[in-house]
């Protein structure tokens, strides 16, 4: 190394820790913007695509430019000052973040006609993290040009950068999943980390006898604007317009919202795009797509509905299971504002996020003799031999659809699941119009699995119901069982609705597989046609009003 080097630099294990470091941080970033994005954009697979690489771009012209950089002018207060600057940013992304993918979000809906969450997500990637990662991305190749004092051990100091470099970039994928966005959120993950880099850039300019006093400063600014970010910067708040929320928090697998009034308690797992599950809190239908699914204990021929076993595959917050014990269930007293009537009866569900599980014990009611297992959907059937008379499939969120719950051979091992006439039930929440939508690959999908399909819109939704069954009397059946309710309960009223609407499926050939889900994509073409009619209205007074009128329409 060069005569001049500050001292601080003459001991490698400091260029090591500032490799581990880096490392840590990048990964630590990246699964931060996966978390900022989702509750915007969902946490699709499309969405991770365009995370890594849009990171991966950054990351590259970091690489280019640190080593032409470290070749000009091999002066290290460079490199840390980038990765001060870099550690300032990350540290604004709290604070800044939110705001701009909204920004962003809205100059693209009013600019295009297609595509709407693929541009939008990317812009705001490329706003939001490219350059603190492209600062990054200088580190690897500017420590080497430091750290090799010959040829005779580069290649031995060049695989240590490397090895810490990866081990940092493990530490950083786990401890963000697992231990600080559970713990302490998004917002203050970015915080944490972003206050690592600082230390790291601090520990340099106190410790060097270049620029003592100069180093200083900047230390001390950069402290200052640190700390304005972590007081301004540490709410977890996605929905910052949204006032009076009763919870709002992240878990391992979704960002989640709990809205309560006077008439029910919602969940949402997108600032977006609806509502996820619900309890009514007045006893009576939901006036949602779970009132349709009740019409699935109705269609089982041989057992009465109350007698059913009843399977749930993605519970949420057990609305269905609430529903389906205040129609079918052996009442026990009667529903009150604090929660439901206790009803025996033999459902259970599976949940992938145990934090909604909670969720639904503490704020839906969700009764405690109903068991609720933390497990994927899939997982779950492939891990028991219960057969059940009813088992419903209510895991697709958005534009979030598992395609291992979307094949032939998930609704095969469904089927294998069912009693001789028992009946699934699916709820599809993206009516798509034109050929070749994701309802009309499920529906066809089921329809090679299932001797009978039958279809019911929603009334007021975009939700679509399925109930297939290998029983050719299903509906005979359904229409015998609604005629025998009371004719004077809603539960009559909302069956006969579904009878009006209900149809037979003509099945096509858009088959999906394990192999050959492309689930995402078929999701995104049905969310451009929903932002499509909704933007419509606001394109429309921004045309004629301008951007006054345009304001005042919100």
């Amino acid at each position: 190394m060069a005569t001049d080097t500050p001292k601080i630099l003459k001991n490698r294990l400091f260029l090591y820790l500032t490799e581990f470091f880096a490392g840590m941080s990048v990964m630590a970033v990246e699964l931060g913007a996966s978390r900022l994005l989702a509750p915007y954009f969902s946490s699709s697979q499309i969405v991770w695509t365009i995370i890594i690489g849009t990171i991966m771009i950054a990351m590259a012209l970091g690489n280019i430019y640190g080593g032409r950089s470290a070749d000009r002018n091999p002066d290290p207060g460079r490199l840390y000052r980038r990765i001060l600057i870099a550690a300032l940013w990350i540290a604004a992304i709290p604070v800044l973040g939110k705001y701009i993918i909204l920004g962003i979000s809205a100059v693209v809906i009013f600019s295009v006609n297609t595509s709407f969450l693929i541009i939008a997500a990317f812009a705001a990637c490329r706003v939001i993290f490219v350059f603190p990662l492209f600062l990054l991305g200088t580190v690897t190749p500017s420590l080497a040009r430091f750290s090799v004092g010959s040829l005779e051990d580069s290649g031995k100091t060049v695989g240590a950068l490397g090895a810490f470099n990866t081990v940092g970039s493990i530490i950083g994928t786990f401890v963000p999943t697992f231990v600080s966005i559970p713990a302490v959120g998004t917002s203050v993950t970015f915080l944490i980390f972003a206050g690592i880099l600082l230390a790291l850039s601090a520990v340099y300019f106190v410790g060097t006898g270049m620029g003592r006093k100069s180093g200083k400063g900047r230390t001390a600014a950069s402290l200052i604007l640190f700390l304005a970010c972590c007081c301004l910067g540490r709410s977890d708040s996605f929905a910052f317009w949204e006032s009076g929320l009763t919870y709002e928090g992240e878990s391992v697998y979704n960002y989640l919202q709990v809205k309560e009034n006077a008439s029910r308690v919602v969940l949402s797992t997108n600032v977006l795009f609806g509502v996820q599950s619900m309890y009514a809190k007045q006893e009576g239908l939901t006036g949602m797509y779970y009132d349709y699914c009740l019409a699935a204990p109705l269609m089982v021929e041989g057992r009465e509905p109350g007698d059913c076993e009843v399977l749930i595959l993605g519970m949420g917050t057990g609305t269905y299971a609430v529903q389906y014990g205040r129609y079918f269930g052996e009442t026990s007293g009667q529903d009150t504002a604090e929660g439901p009537a206790n009803r025996a009866m033999k459902i259970e569900g599976v949940e992938i996020d145990e934090k909604i599980t909670g969720l639904a014990r503490e704020y839906f009611y969700l009764p405690e003799e109903i068991r609720v297992t933390t497990y994927d959907g899939r997982a779950f059937l492939n891990a028991v031999d219960k057969k059940y008379d009813v088992i419903m499939v209510d895991a697709y969120q958005d534009i979030t659809i598992p395609f291992q719950m979307s094949s032939v051979e998930f609704f095969t091992l469904v089927r294998q699941h069912l009693t001789e006439n028992g009946v699934m039930v699916v709820n599809m929440n993206m009516r798509g119009r034109e050929e070749g939508s994701i309802n009309q690959y499920l529906s066809d999908t089921i329809s090679a699995v299932f001797g009978q399909v039958y279809t019911v819109e929603v009334a007021g939704s975009t939700n679509r119901e399925l109930f297939a069954s290998d029983n050719p009397d299903m509906l005979a059946v359904f229409e015998e069982r609604t005629e025998g309710l009371d004719r004077s309960g809603d539960l009559y009223h909302m069956m006969r609705q579904v009878s009006r609407g209900i149809t037979e499926y003509q099945a096509g050939n858009y088959i999906l597989t394990d192999d050959k889900a492309p689930v995402e994509l078929l999701g995104m073409r049905v969310i451009d046609e929903l932002i499509v009619e909704e933007a419509a209205y606001y394109k429309n007074i921004l045309r004629t009003q301008g951007i006054k009128g345009l304001l005042e329409s919100f």
